[in-house]
């Protein structure tokens, strides 16, 4: 059995036993709520369509809590203007449980144990996944810099290319990429994303190389 709802502006479908984020709702924690705007009630090919509600219809649920989801970048940026603007947000949700359905039989909800996907538990799985982070960081340290020893280099090969041909690169941004052992054409023309995302993070322009286009414009300087 399974129906779909609709609540803050968005529509769910769902059966009992699910435990899904909406948009935050004025509820205590371990409360029961109703959700009222029920589109469609149905099991297997018997479906109940309403229109667009169905009347005198609800799907109960428990809150099991409030958060807050993943942060979101916001960049706003205007090239050439001295103009960069960052900031953050992150969306409030409830999560919830559906606990009753119309037409479907009793419901035993799930154990505290088990309220939230992102909780940890007491196994030591916590502590196992933590150690495995900390090994992944040491694996994939780059200790000849920043973009990799196939890249990396201690002094140019031969006469250094001018960087600054490239748009979006003036003397200082030449500066920080020669600190590095960027001298040619060739080097930011085989950038791999995981280039791209060190000398990012070393220079701190987010996004930079992928909005001026660094690595076509390389490809066609290195051509001559």
């Amino acid at each position: 059995m399974y129906a779909v709802i609709k609540t803050g502006g968005k529509q769910y479908r769902v059966s009992q036993g699910d435990r899904l984020r909406v948009e935050s709702l004025a509820a205590d924690e371990g409360s029961t709520i109703n959700f009222d705007e029920v589109l469609m009630v149905g099991e297997g090919g018997s479906v109940n369509i309403g229109s667009p509600l169905l009347a005198d219809t609800s799907v109960s649920a428990t809150v099991i809590g409030h958060g807050r989801g993943k942060k979101v970048d916001i960049i706003k940026f205007r090239r050439r203007k001295h103009h960069r603007k960052q900031m953050g947000h992150r969306q409030n949700y409830t999560e919830v449980e559906i606990t009753g359905i119309p037409g479907a039989g009793p419901y035993t909800p799930r154990s505290k144990a088990a309220a939230s996907p992102d909780a940890g538990d007491d196994t030591g799985n916590d502590a196992v996944e933590t150690a495995a982070v900390e090994e992944t960081v040491v694996e994939t340290a780059a200790p000849s810099g920043p973009t990799g020893t196939l890249k990396f280099l201690s002094e140019p090969e031969g006469d250094k290319d001018d960087l600054t041909q490239i748009s979006g690169v003036g003397p200082v941004l030449e500066g920080k990429l020669h600190e590095m052992g960027i001298f040619h054409f060739h080097q930011i023309a085989a950038f791999t994303q995981e280039d791209v995302d060190n000398v990012n993070r070393e220079m701190d322009f987010p996004g930079r190389i992928e909005r001026d286009e660094w690595i076509s414009q390389a490809e066609e300087l290195a051509k001559g």
